[in-house]
C-alpha cells in the first residue's frame, strides 16, 4: 500500500507534468475528495498508508484533470457566495465573476419585502439559491433551457433550504408554460429580473480554454453571431413580466456594457447602468422599468 503523502505527491506529479497550473492545490482538493480526510487529519497521519480503493479513485482522478476535465466536474463541488453548490456537465460552474451580480441584485433587494425574482438562463441556480437564501421573504422562480440543468437547480435548492420558496420551469426564453396565462389568470410579474445568459460570440467559443470549450455546456456559452442575442431577447420580453419600478440585471462579457446598456434604453428603461468587477471589468448592466409607464402596449399597469 502507499502513505498518504506519497500518494499525494504522485497526483502532483501527474498534474504538473500535465501542464495544470495549480498543480499541488488541485493535487490536495482530489485526495481531500477521493479520501474524505480533512487538511487537518492528513498532516497528522500523512504517513498512514492509504486503502488500495482509495488510491484507485484518486489516481483516476488526477488522470482525469489532467485531461482538463474542471476539478469541479471531478469533486460535484463548485462553491459561489457563501454556498457549495452541486455541479456537472449539464450546468456552467459558477464563477467569480457573477458574484458581482449577485452583490448589486443584493443591494436592491435589501430594503424591499417579499421580493418575487425570475433567474432566467439559471442553470446551477447558483444566482437565484444565493439570493433566496440571503432574503428570507423572496421567492423565485429560475428558467432554463436545459433539464438536466433545472435538476441539478432543484437538487441545490434543496441542499441550501430554500426549495420550498424556488420553482424551476423549462422554459425557451419566454416561451415555456410559466409565462403564459392560466385559468384567464395572468402570468405572474416579478421585482426583479436576473440573467446570466450565453454571451459569448459562436467564433470566438473556439479559443477559449479547454476546460472550458470542451466540458462547459455550449448552450450555457453561445451568445450567437454578435453574443448579444439573448440580451435583445430577454430585454423586449422584460416590460411584459416585471413590474412597474422593477429591475432587470445582467451579466455581460467585458466588451458588452455599451451594447447592452443601449438596448435597454432602446426598450424604455431608466436608471441604466453598467457596473464593473473587482478587476475594473464591466460586469454587469442593470435599468429599471418606469414607475408607472408600460415598456410594451400589452404591459399590464401593477
Amino acid at each position: 500500500m502507499t502513505a498518504f503523502r506519497t500518494l499525494l505527491q504522485e497526483g502532483t506529479d501527474i498534474l504538473r507534468n500535465a501542464g495544470i497550473g495549480e498543480a499541488g492545490l488541485d493535487a490536495w482538493l482530489l485526495l481531500e475528495y477521493a479520501s474524505g480526510k480533512s487538511r487537518a487529519w492528513y498532516y497528522a497521519h500523512d504517513k498512514e498508508e492509504a486503502d488500495p480503493e482509495i488510491r484507485e479513485v484518486y489516481l483516476d482522478a488526477c488522470r482525469k484533470r489532467a485531461e482538463h476535465v474542471p476539478l469541479q466536474h471531478l469533486t460535484h463541488k463548485a462553491y459561489f457566495m457563501e454556498y457549495e453548490f452541486y455541479v456537472d456537465r449539464n450546468v456552467l460552474i459558477p464563477r467569480q465573476d457573477t458574484e458581482t451580480l449577485v452583490e448589486h441584485a443584493r443591494s436592491i433587494l435589501k430594503t424591499r419585502t417579499g421580493s418575487r425574482i425570475l433567474d432566467m438562463c439559471t442553470g446551477s441556480g447558483c444566482i437565484l439559491i444565493s439570493l433566496l437564501a440571503d432574503k428570507e421573504d423572496s421567492f423565485g422562480t429560475g428558467t432554463d433551457i436545459s433539464p438536466g440543468a433545472l435538476e441539478i437547480a432543484r437538487r441545490n435548492a434543496q441542499s441550501i433550504g430554500v426549495a420550498d420558496r424556488a420553482v424551476f420551469a423549462e422554459s425557451d426564453l419566454f416561451s415555456g408554460d410559466v409565462f403564459q396565462k392560466k385559468d384567464g389568470k395572468e402570468p405572474e410579474k416579478y421585482d426583479m429580473l436576473i440573467s446570466n445568459p450565453p454571451y459569448i460570440p459562436t467564433e470566438e467559443i473556439r479559443g477559449l480554454m479547454e476546460e472550458v470549450r470542451l466540458h462547459d455546456p455550449v448552450l450555457a456559452l453561445d451568445g450567437r453571431e454578435d453574443g448579444l442575442y439573448f440580451y435583445r431577447a430577454i430585454t423586449h420580453g422584460a416590460g411584459q413580466y416585471l413590474k412597474c419600478g422593477g429591475w432587470l440585471l445582467y451579466e455581460i462579457g467585458c466588451d458588452q456594457g455599451a451594447d447592452v446598456a443601449a438596448l435597454m434604453i432602446q426598450e424604455g428603461f431608466v436608471s441604466v447602468d453598467v457596473k464593473q468587477d473587482l478587476t475594473g471589468h464591466d460586469r454587469v448592466v442593470m435599468g429599471q422599468k418606469p414607475p408607472g409607464v408600460f415598456l410594451h402596449q400589452e404591459d399590464e399597469h401593477v
